[in-house]
């Protein structure tokens, strides 16, 4: 694989910016010298057509005065002649003309008309002495006289020569300071792009107190925004990394504890007393429990954000039977923790969604709500209809969420205190659980709060 050589955006902003002007004086002078030579050659041309018919449409008393005027004006010479002399030369002092010289090539035209007995004709030829076209226009104006007219097609006088040494110059000039200026704007657009990048890759080395310092470029202070956001995102990834790894270890290492103290006591102690032994078995069983659902959450997050879960199984059924169904589980915890788990439910919801996952979100749901409800105990779960559709609302009677801490509970492990608790029935990823599932079902959700309780929420399609 062949690798292109690469240059710093600097060389190359220098190199754009030096080609450009480049092309700025090339276009300067294309305009100036040969598209202002075509445009005065057709200019003369024209100029040359308009004396002949102002000669052809005059009065005989008014065509000296029209030729003076115009050849002066046209820079244009004109001689008129019998067929063997000059009779008058007007403009003969224009430079470059040849016919106050007696130059072979305009005499044989000259003598080349006058013999062929035609009313006018135009030829065009060089003028071998200034190395430019010229043009001669030949008209017989009566029977013995003849106006010859000449001009060059390409402008040769003083001040235009002076004009093209000048631009000359002022090219030179100004690709100098082209090139000043663009080493100028070179700099002071890489400069900051490379403070940038030197920071950028510090932050990517895990030096998260760099600060990205704005400059008077739009553009790159919205380039060090952007970082600068996404240093604060990191650094909040980075802490709850930290608190992820510190609530899994310690909802890892709890019932594993559990578990080989009651099994130690077991071998030791209860083994001799079969209730006893029973007991620390039922404990065994439950932490082992604990222990499974908390790795089943973690697969099943990873799973989720990881876009390998399966697609979703789209189906018709009656929500109402599955939320019945699902408070039944609960039964264990409302006899041996006094929990009250109200519903304010239709007795039949139909709706269309992937039924285990959205069950999932409604346990997950609960088990957020028993978690963090107050010293009543009461989680109610209530839906509404909206037209087709429906509002689940699963509603705690706890201390609520701070305002600022609404948009990170959806964030695995995110705890407002910072303090894991260990919970009842969850492991504290369920609602980073809920997030996932509901956006692929594109449902709306979201969460309101007070000091007196908090509400999870989501709206589903009916049928």
């Amino acid at each position: 694989m062949k690798i292109k050589n690469k240059k710093s955006i600097q060389n190359k902003t220098l190199f754009y910016l030096i080609i450009f002007n480049i092309a700025i004086i090339i276009l300067l002078w294309l305009s100036q010298i040969t598209i202002f030579d075509i445009l005065y050659e057709r200019y003369q041309i024209k100029n040359i057509n308009e004396m002949v018919n102002d000669i052809k449409n005059s009065n005989e008393s008014d065509v000296l005065n029209k030729l003076e005027k115009d050849a002066v004006n046209n820079d244009v010479c004109v001689a008129i002649t019998s067929k063997t002399s000059y009779l008058l030369k007007i403009n003969n002092n224009m430079n470059g003309c040849l016919l106050n010289e007696n130059n072979n090539s305009v005499n044989k035209m000259i003598n080349d008309f006058i013999t062929s007995n035609q009313s006018e004709k135009k030829y065009n030829f060089i003028n071998e002495d200034k190395h430019i076209a010229a043009v001669l226009y030949a008209l017989k104006y009566d029977d013995a006289n003849y106006i010859f007219m000449y001009s060059n097609l390409k402008d040769i006088s003083m001040i235009t020569t002076v004009i093209k040494k000048q631009l000359l110059y002022l090219s030179i000039i100004a690709v100098l300071i082209a090139v000043i200026i663009s080493i100028f704007l070179a700099n002071k657009i890489t400069k900051p792009i490379t403070k940038i990048t030197e920071k950028a890759k510090l932050m990517g080395k895990g030096k998260l107190n760099v600060n990205f310092d704005e400059s008077d470029i739009l553009e790159i202070d919205e380039l060090s925004k952007t970082l600068t956001q996404a240093k604060v995102e990191l650094r909040k990834t980075d802490e709850l990394r930290r608190d992820l790894m510190a609530n899994v270890s310690h909802d890892l290492k709890t019932p594993l504890t559990m578990i080989k103290a009651y099994a130690e006591m077991i071998k030791d102690i209860s083994y001799k007393d079969i209730d006893k032994m029973q007991e620390h078995l039922d404990i065994i069983i439950d932490e082992t429990d604990r222990l499974t659902l908390l790795v089943n959450d973690i697969l099943e997050l990873s799973k989720l954000q990881s876009n390998q879960e399966e697609k979703l199984n789209i189906v018709k059924y009656d929500l109402a039977l599955e939320i019945k169904n699902i408070v039944k589980k609960y039964d264990i915890i409302k006899e041996t923790e006094q929990y009250n788990i109200i519903l304010d439910i239709p007795e039949e919801i139909l709706v269309k969604a992937d039924k285990d996952k959205i069950n999932q979100v409604i346990y997950n749901l609960v088990n957020n709500a028993i978690n963090y409800t107050g010293s009543d105990k009461l989680v109610t779960i209530k839906v509404e209809k909206d037209k087709k559709d429906y509002w689940l609302k699963v509603i705690d009677t706890g201390k609520g969420i701070k305002k600022e801490e609404l948009p990170f509970i959806w964030d695995k492990y995110y705890k407002s205190d910072k303090l894991h608790r260990r919970n009842v029935v969850s492991t504290g990823l369920g609602l980073a659980i809920v997030k996932e599932i509901l956006e692929k079902h594109n449902f709306i959700y979201g969460v309101d709060s007070t000091k007196k309780g908090t509400t999870f929420y989501f709206k589903i399609k009916g049928q």
